[in-house]
């Protein structure tokens, strides 16, 4: 357990003024960790497509191959399951929830386009959701933690 300190209640009763310590508990946080490494390293790879497509025409190619997208979306769905879940289940805040909802259906809604830069934008738009939901669901997990 790591204890942040940042307003009205210490550990073992000490009290101090303003202060109140928020515990992160690591299994839990792990999955929202996980899926915001997840959906930088998406955008990285969206945006390493398009550059090397427009430079490299050949090289490009293979960073585009469908399954990489499919297997991409089934770890972004799967962690947003398990982070986001979890986290409603806990704090009962439903943005998060929604959030990252409409983030996975924008990349699932990627797959759907021909390669190029409507589907390089349905899946960053979408990955922004989904990182922004899990960030969203850490806050709200750290405020539930500390009442």
């Amino acid at each position: 357990m790591i204890y942040c300190i940042f307003g009205l209640d210490m550990p073992f009763g000490v009290t101090i003024e303003r202060m109140t310590v928020i515990r992160f508990v690591p299994a839990r946080d792990l999955f929202d960790r996980l899926a915001i490494g997840l959906s930088a390293l998406c955008l990285v790879h969206c945006a390493a497509s398009v550059i090397l497509l427009t430079l490299l025409a050949t090289a490009g190619g293979a960073l585009l191959h469908p399954i990489i997208h499919e297997i991409g979306l089934g770890l972004a769905i799967l962690l947003a399951i398990i982070g986001l879940g979890r986290g409603f289940l806990q704090h009962r805040r439903p943005v998060p929830m929604i959030l990252g909802t409409a983030g996975i259906a924008l990349m699932a809604a990627a797959l759907s386009v021909p390669h190029g830069m409507q589907e390089a934008a349905f899946t960053m738009l979408g990955v922004a959701c989904v990182a922004i939901a899990h960030l969203l669901n850490r806050r709200a997990n750290a405020e539930h933690l500390t009442y």
